[in-house]
C-alpha cells in the first residue's frame, strides 16, 4: 500500500520527544536502547532495527494489559512476548532514541494471526486498536507493522511482513493460499499512546472484558480498574 490513509503532515517536535511510555530517557531502558546505538544511523540501521523489534519477542495477543506501568517501553522490553500494541511502542521508542521522527497509529482489524482462539475470548471477529508504527524517513512518512515475528509467521505458514522505509508495510498475510489482514477503521496517529481512548474503544467492542477479571494461563486482561 503506497497511497497515505489521511494526511500526514511534516513531523511535529513532539514525534521526537521522550513521552510517558516512549520512555527512551529512563536509566532502566539504557541496557536494552545500547543494543542499538549505532555512529552511522542510516537506512540499512533502520530496517535491521524494524526486523530486530518484530523478532525480539514472541507475539502474544492474549495477554493483554492496558494499564499505565504495563504500556512503557521501560517495562515492555524486558518481556519474552508482547502483543502489537507494545511492539509498536518499543519500536517508535529505540527509533526517538536514535533522532528518527515516528508517531503511533492505531486502527481495527479483522483476520488477525491466532484469530481463531483469541476470538473465544473476544466474541468478535474485529481486533480493535491493532498497534503500527508511522516512520519519517528521507522526507518521507511510511507505515510498518513490527508485531509478526519469525517464529509465528513460520507455524503459520506465511512470510514475515518486511518493511523497505519507503512505502506502507500494513497487511500481514495470514493463510499460506494469500489472505491478508483486512483494516477496516483507523483511528489516526499519536505522539503518545491515547490510552483513554484505547481503553474506551475496547470497553465498546469487548464490554464482557471489564465485567469480570481475565487472568488465566491463556488469557489475561486487565485495565486501568483491575486490581
Amino acid at each position: 500500500m503506497s497511497e497515505q490513509i489521511f494526511p500526514v503532515p511534516g513531523p511535529r517536535v513532539e514525534d521526537l520527544a521522550s513521552t510517558d511510555f516512549l520512555d527512551f530517557d529512563n536509566p532502566e531502558l539504557a541496557p536494552f536502547l545500547e543494543k542499538f546505538r549505532s555512529e552511522n544511523v542510516d537506512e540499512t540501521w533502520l530496517l535491521q532495527t524494524y526486523s530486530k523489534i518484530r523478532d525480539y519477542q514472541l507475539y502474544d495477543p492474549h495477554h493483554l494489559d492496558l494499564r499505565k506501568p504495563a504500556l512503557k517501553a521501560s517495562s515492555i522490553a524486558f518481556r519474552k512476548r508482547a502483543w502489537c500494541v507494545e511492539k509498536s511502542i518499543l519500536l517508535a521508542t529505540v527509533l526517538r532514541a536514535n533522532n528518527i521522527p515516528c508517531r503511533l497509529g492505531y486502527a481495527t482489524v479483522i483476520n488477525h494471526l491466532g484469530s481463531d482462539r483469541l476470538e473465544l475470548y473476544l466474541r468478535r471477529k474485529e481486533i480493535t486498536f491493532h498497534g503500527y508504527v508511522n516512520v519519517f524517513w528521507k522526507g518521507n512518512w511510511s507505515r510498518c507493522t513490527p508485531a509478526f515475528d519469525k517464529r509465528v509467521c513460520r507455524l503459520q505458514n506465511v512470510p514475515v511482513l518486511e518493511w523497505d522505509a519507503k512505502t506502507d508495510s500494513l497487511f500481514q498475510q495470514e493463510l499460506a493460499h494469500g489472505k491478508f489482514m483486512e483494516y477496516t477503521h483507523y483511528y489516526g496517529e499519536f505522539s503518545d499512546v491515547p490510552l483513554e481512548l484505547m481503553e474506551a474503544e475496547m470497553k465498546r467492542f469487548y464490554p464482557h472484558l471489564f465485567e469480570k477479571p481475565y487472568d488465566e494461563k491463556h488469557f489475561s486482561f486487565f485495565h486501568s480498574e483491575s486490581n
